[in-house]
């Protein structure tokens, strides 16, 4: 493959994560946030600049810091992935419904997965979140639980 095609296809990927409709954040082993893509700066309110190199647990003081350090030892030492999904616990990180005016949740309801990201040599340096927004499914099954 040519220099310029390669380029152009990180450029496609890069670009893709950016506007993919889920949430991304790559940790390192210390919780930094190293990358955070346009859906967490738009449910956050906060710019990647704003974040990079900055402890998830200082940005989000009411995670809950030993669970999470649980699910993320998971990722870390047996290079497998977790999920944790809405019904186990509504939220990772508690954003707003972006929805407020037709929406009746207050807060966005969220499936995660957690990921190992190996570096090259084939240790697990850092750890990728995905986190997907279930609030549209939640409300719809709480309407229908209703009827």
């Amino acid at each position: 493959m040519d220099p310029l095609a390669e380029i152009n296809e990180v450029h496609w990927l890069v670009e893709l994560l950016q506007n993919v409709d889920v949430g991304m954040m790559v940790l390192d082993r210390d919780y930094q946030v190293q990358t955070w893509n346009g859906f967490m700066e738009n449910h956050s309110g906060l710019l990647p600049s704003q974040v990079r190199g900055r402890e998830l647990f200082d940005i989000f003081p009411e995670l809950d810091r030993p669970w999470f350090e649980r699910k993320a030892a998971m990722v870390f030492t047996l290079k497998s992935r977790a999920f944790v999904t809405w019904e186990q616990r509504p939220y990772l990180l508690k954003f707003g419904n972006y929805r407020p005016i037709t929406g009746t949740a207050e807060q966005m309801y969220q499936n995660v997965t957690l990921f190992p990201i190996t570096g090259l040599t084939g240790e697990v340096t850092h750890m990728a979140v995905l986190i997907y927004d279930m609030t549209d499914i939640v409300m719809a099954r709480t309407q229908a639980v209703k009827k």
